[in-house]
């Protein structure tokens, strides 16, 4: 797999299979799983007070995304998220 940069932007399929532009803002690996942080474009780019959704997506080891299926593994990578942006400010 190569590597996912911060700031990278890729589109993304939901549900509905609309495709919306995401960008990475943080990347972790955790247990040897590898996750990115990301928002979609269109919000980061609004500059506004409010708080910007972000939602992150396990990269499987072909370099596909996949929706995190379970609650602790979402608190975990969730966590782990939070602690890395406290370690940066």
């Amino acid at each position: 797999m190569d590597k996912l940069e911060v700031g990278e932007v890729f589109t993304i399929s939901d549900e509905n299979d609309v495709e919306q532009e995401v960008e990475v803002i943080g990347t972790l690996t955790i247990e040897g799983a590898d996750y990115a942080a990301v928002s979609f474009v269109e919000d980061l780019q609004t500059e506004t007070d409010e708080d910007i959704d972000i939602f992150f997506l396990k990269v499987d080891e072909d370099g596909d995304f996949a929706a995190i299926e379970s609650d602790d593994e979402f608190e975990k990578v969730s966590s782990a998220f939070d602690e890395l942006i406290n370690e940066e400010e």
